[in-house]
């Protein structure tokens, strides 16, 4: 994690670290741009992403948006049309049951629509500073399978596992690190292992074809 940190540096950061870095960790742009992530590669969530904010900043504004105008506005992300009623939901619920305010506990985010662990986890850590919670997309399934860290077959067991193979301090970081690096260097496809940092230590479980490009 040490090396993975320092090799980081000056890569592309994911688009969701992007939003919550300029908008000083705002918990609501968080939630509605990691929500928009689901599926759909960073330079188009990051620009569906801007374009939306632009019109609504707030769960109230967002909320009084029509669906259509919504799904205009984040179009192309993947299943832009589902994600848009669930935005509009979710913006609802916000203003409705939670004074406006995107919630703090992982049971709260989890009334929402469309939220998962993955997007709660993400939004606890990047918005509020969590420190107790590991967030796990399929760069971090992935690349920690592949490192031998867990064995596991879905993201949510490797949540789970990741607890108790990883020491608490790198908790927050996990996401951060293993997506960038799943993004410039462990791609899930010909990964670049002979690029990789991080080669000595790995067992490459489950990595049939490399590169050194």
């Amino acid at each position: 994690m040490r090396t993975l940190a320092l090799e980081i540096d000056g890569l592309e950061l994911p688009a969701v670290e992007k939003i919550s870095n300029s908008q000083e960790e705002d918990p609501f742009q968080v939630l509605i741009a990691t929500l928009l992530s689901a599926r759909t590669q960073d330079a188009t969530t990051l620009a569906a992403s801007t374009r939306l904010f632009r019109v609504a900043r707030t769960p109230k504004t967002m909320a009084r948006l029509p669906v259509r105008q919504i799904e205009r506005l984040i179009y192309p992300v993947s299943f832009y049309r589902h994600k848009a009623r669930h935005l509009k939901a979710t913006c609802r619920m916000l203003v409705s049951r939670f004074g406006g305010r995107v919630p703090t506990t992982m049971e709260e985010l989890l009334t929402l629509p469309g939220v998962g662990r993955k997007t709660a986890n993400l939004v606890l850590i990047l918005a509020f500073k969590s420190l107790e919670n590991i967030c796990v997309d399929t760069h971090v399934h992935r690349i920690s399978n592949r490192l031998g860290w867990v064995r596991t077959n879905t993201p949510d067991e490797t949540e789970q596992a990741l607890y108790r193979a990883t020491a608490s301090r790198w908790w927050p970081y996990i996401n951060l690190y293993l997506v960038t690096w799943g993004q410039n260097v462990c791609r899930p496809v010909y990964p670049r292992c002979g690029a990789c940092a991080i080669e000595p230590y790995c067992p490459k479980v489950g990595v049939t074809v490399t590169s050194k490009t």
